[in-house]
C-alpha cells in the first residue's frame, strides 16, 4: 500500500495504476507499507529513482544499509514490533530521502508510525522537509524503544518479587519449584526483548551518525540539534539495555539454582530414609538367619526386644540430622 502525507499531514493512497503523473509538490513522505512488485515500479516512476527491495533491506553490510547515491540517500534500521504479544521481532525498515521527501519501505507495523502519525494529525503538521519528517519519526521510534524497555524493566522487579519472596520457604516445595520452572519462560521472554531492542538501537545509532553527516541536517540547525539529542538518548538506552540484559542473565541463573536446591531437597530426602532405614534393616536381617543356637529365638521377649532396638537405631540418625539442620 502507498500512502501519501503532506506538510499539514493530509494523507491519501495511491493505486499502482494510477498512472505515472509526479506527486503533488506539498507531499513530504511517502509510506509504502508492503508494497507489491506493482506498487514499488509505480513509486519508482513517481520518484525517479530505484528504491530497496524487501531482499535488500536485509543486507547486514554498513555500507549496504547506509549510502548515498546522487542526491538520494538510502538509510536502514531495524526496528522491534510485536512485543507485546511475547514474540519481540525485529523489521527492516528503509527510509530514503528524495529531494524534499521522505519514502519509507517496510513489510511491517512498528507501534512506532501510528503514533508519529496520531501526533502530526493532532499538531496538524509531518514536517516541512523530508529530512524533518524523518527526524520527528526517529524521534518517535526512540521513545516507543525507551516504553519497551520501562515495560520490561518493570516485568523484571515484578520477576524477583515473585522469585525472591519471603514466604517461599514456607510453601510446598512441588509448588514452589514447579512455579519457578513457569517463570523461565516470562525470563526467556524479557531476555529477547532486550536482545532485539539492543540490536534496534545498534542499528538506530548508525542511521543517526550517517543521518547527521549529511548536507541537509548540517545546514539546518534545528536538525543537528534534533540528531545530537537522538544520538544521546539511544547511547543512554544502549546502556539501559545492557544493564536490564545483564539482570535478566541474573534472574535466569537465580532461578535455575532455586529450581536445582528444589530438586536437590527430594534426594536429600530419599538419602536421609535410606541412612534411617539401614539400621533396622541390617537388625532384621540378623534375626532373620533363624540360625538354630540363637539365644534371642527361645527368649519370651526377643520380638520386642528386636522391634525396639530396631526404633532405637532408627531414632539415633533422625535426632542427628535434626541437630545438623538437614530437615
Amino acid at each position: 500500500m502507498l500512502h501519501a502525507y503532506t506538510r499539514q499531514a493530509a494523507s491519501f493512497d495511491i493505486a499502482a495504476g494510477d498512472g505515472t503523473e509526479p506527486l503533488p509538490d506539498d507531499v513530504v513522505w511517502l509510506d509504502m507499507l508492503s508494497p507489491s512488485a506493482e506498487e514499488e515500479a509505480r513509486a519508482e516512476a513517481m520518484l525517479g529513482v530505484d528504491l530497496p527491495t524487501r531482499d535488500e533491506l536485509k543486507d547486514i553490510e554498513p555500507s549496504s544499509r547506509l549510502y548515498a547515491e546522487d542526491d538520494t540517500l538510502y538509510m536502514t534500521a531495524s526496528l522491534v514490533s510485536r512485543w507485546e504479544s511475547g514474540a519481540a521481532e525485529l523489521f527492516d525498515i528503509g527510509f530514503v530521502i528524495v529531494g524534499n521527501r521522505l519514502v519509507t519501505i517496510r513489510y511491517g507495523e512498528p507501534k512506532a508510525f501510528r503514533l508519529f502519525l496520531a501526533a502530526a494529525g493532532r499538531q496538524g503538521e509531518c514536517g516541512k522537509t523530508g529530512s524533518a519528517s524523518l527526524a520527528r519519526l526517529l524521534e518517535t521510534v526512540v521513545d516507543r524503544t525507551a516504553e519497551i524497555l520501562e515495560v520490561t524493566s518493570a516485568n523484571m522487579d515484578r520477576l524477583s518479587d515473585v522469585i525472591f519472596k519471603r514466604d517461599m520457604h514456607h510453601r510446598n516445595e512441588h509448588d514452589t519449584s514447579k512455579d519457578l520452572e513457569s517463570r523461565l519462560g516470562e525470563i526467556a521472554e524479557s531476555q529477547r526483548t532486550t536482545a532485539k531492542v539492543r540490536e534496534s538501537l545498534s542499528s538506530l545509532g548508525r542511521l543517526v551518525r550517517f543521518f547527521a553527516g549529511t548536507e541537509a541536517v548540517r545546514a539546518n540547525a534545528d536538525l543537528q540539534e534534533r540528531c545530537a539529542s537522538l544520538d544521546q538518548d539511544i547511547r543512554s538506552l544502549g546502556e539501559h539495555a545492557g544493564f536490564i540484559s545483564a539482570n535478566v542473565t541474573f534472574h535466569l541463573d537465580a532461578t535455575l539454582g532455586l529450581i536445582n536446591l528444589e530438586q536437590n531437597k527430594i534426594i536429600k530426602i530419599f538419602s536421609i530414609a535410606a541412612v534411617v532405614l539401614l539400621p533396622p534393616t541390617f537388625i532384621g536381617t540378623i534375626y532373620g538367619m533363624n540360625f538354630k543356637d540363637m539365644p534371642e529365638l527361645s527368649w519370651a521377649y526377643g520380638y520386642p526386644y528386636a522391634l525396639v532396638l530396631m526404633v532405637v537405631v532408627s531414632a539415633i540418625p533422625v535426632v542427628w540430622f535434626r541437630k545438623k539442620g538437614w530437615f
